[in-house]
Order: C-alpha cells, then sequence, then structure tokens
C-alpha cells in the first residue's frame, strides 16, 4: 500500500502581499510604456507622461511599504512578498534613473 503524506497548514497568502505585487507590476509597466513613447517621438514628453511617472512613484512606494510588512507577518506564503518589494525596488530604481538621466542632459 502506497503511504499519503498529507500537510496541513495553516499558511495563506497575504492579500497585502498581492496588491504589492500587482502595484509593482503596474508600476514597471507604465514606467516602460512611458519611457518607450517618449523615446519614439524623440524624447519629447507630454504632461501626462510626467503625471504617469509620479504615480507610479506613488504606487511603487506604497507597493514597497506593503511588501516589507507583509515579509513581518508569521505563516504566510513567502512568494508574493518578496516578489512584490522585488518589483516595488525595481521600480523606484527605473524612477531614479529617468530621473538621473533626465538631469545629465
Amino acid at each position: 500500500m502506497w503511504k499519503k503524506n498529507y500537510i496541513f497548514t495553516n499558511k495563506k497568502h497575504s492579500n497585502r502581499a498581492i496588491m504589492s505585487t500587482i502595484l509593482g507590476g503596474l508600476s514597471l509597466v507604465s514606467l516602460g510604456i512611458v519611457t518607450y513613447l517618449s523615446y519614439s517621438q524623440g524624447g519629447v514628453m507630454h504632461g501626462g507622461y510626467g503625471v504617469t511617472g509620479v504615480l507610479a512613484t506613488i504606487y511603487s512606494l506604497i507597493g514597497l511599504i506593503l511588501g516589507i510588512l507583509t515579509l513581518r507577518e508569521k505563516d504566510i506564503y513567502r512568494i508574493f512578498p518578496v516578489l512584490g518589494t522585488i518589483l516595488n525596488v525595481v521600480a523606484l530604481g527605473g524612477v531614479s534613473f529617468l530621473l538621473y538621466l533626465g538631469s545629465r542632459l
């Protein structure tokens, strides 16, 4: 007979961690689209592009805070908090890089 191994756990996916991952993905996608559109128009940016960059920064900061707070919780799966934190740090790094390039040109 085959022995069945079941593991029962109280772990769950945190809603805050999932929201952190969504905000990080949304920030990266919106920054990528704005960067591409600006590049395709020869570096000319419209006011809406700047607003999108500011909103992406705000989303990244909120997502980073949610990801860090969720990492401190117990009895949760770690995939979404880690993924959300990484995505938001990359998005904030992208915003910082774009601001640095803008100040150097």
